[in-house]
């Protein structure tokens, strides 16, 4: 069965009795062109061993299978499973587990199958949980790229600059750990059943290095979500509403020394700003 052609899709679909799940965010491909291009951008090779997620019928599985050492997709949905055998039948080099990506132990399931081949993850995520997922994928540091297809939202959120509407807290962190690039956008035609928005694929480089240096990042990411969980205040009422050793006179002193306005909106700040906030606010909190 070849999974990114409607026709043989359906059939399958009517085979196996599959009804598309909308809390399971379930939409596939049955653009061939488009799988193929994703693939592509993952940069998945030979010497590659790809991390998938939320496979579906199997579209993207086969396209990267065929460039790449070694593939697992994870899928939560055991219906999908009879769908995904009819697709990779004859495939070797790829594995299916049912599982929850998101109670998954990445870093001991790269360790027991991407033996001296190089980790990089390749998926079409459910929208209802891309922050989740792609936090999860992150914070493991397993990974030398993430290319993911996700909703065109949240693609800009992660490429907006600070300023602008789609700027938050999220931005920030992705930003933080990774270079970010968008790719290209799929229309929701391409799909079974049509989403009804579109999606981007985006690709996250994790880096070498932070892109400033900070003193204290956990601390800079409580000034980041104290700025951003109430975006109307100014950074000196965020500040001190949402860290009790903070009070306003304090606030204002930590900003006016890391250069920045009391008054100012946290969106409007840099993640190198936050980084020169989060020090200074380390300084006024030991020195009272």
């Amino acid at each position: 069965m070849n999974p990114a052609n409607a026709s043989e899709l359906r059939a399958a679909l009517e085979r196996h009795g599959f009804r598309f799940s909308k809390s399971k965010g379930q939409n596939f491909l049955i653009d061939p062109g488009v799988p193929r291009r994703i693939a592509e951008a993952s940069g998945a090779d030979g010497g590659s061993f790809v991390l998938e997620i939320g496979p579906g019928a199997g579209s993207l599985t086969v396209e990267l299978a065929r460039r790449a050492a070694r593939v697992c997709a994870v899928e939560l949905d055991s219906a999908v499973l009879p769908l995904l055998a009819e697709s990779l039948e004859g495939v070797e080099n790829a594995e299916v587990i049912n599982a929850d990506t998101l109670k998954l132990d990445l870093c001991k399931l790269v360790s027991e199958r991407a033996s001296g081949l190089s980790p990089i993850v390749c998926a079409n995520l459910p929208y209802s949980i891309t922050s989740p997922i792609l936090s999860k994928l992150i914070d493991s540091g397993c990974f030398e790229r993430i290319t993911v297809m996700i909703q065109r939202e949240v693609a800009l959120r992660l490429c907006s600059a600070p300023g602008t509407p789609d700027y938050g807290a999220f931005t920030v962190y992705v930003n933080w750990n990774c270079e970010v690039e968008r790719l290209f956008d799929v229309p929701p035609g391409c799909f079974m059943p049509r989403p009804k928005v579109t999606s981007s694929v985006v690709r996250l480089t994790p880096r070498g290095e932070p892109p400033c240096e900070c003193p204290d990042v956990p601390l800079m990411f409580r000034c980041v979500r104290a700025a951003f969980s109430q975006r109307r205040k100014t950074l000196q009422n965020a500040l001190s509403n949402a860290m009790p050793s903070l009070d306003r006179a304090r606030a204002a002193q930590a900003c006016e020394l890391a250069g920045i306005s009391p008054s100012a909106r946290g969106e409007t700040l840099s993640a190198e700003d936050f980084a020169r906030l989060a020090g200074m606010v380390a300084v006024v909190t030991k020195n009272p």
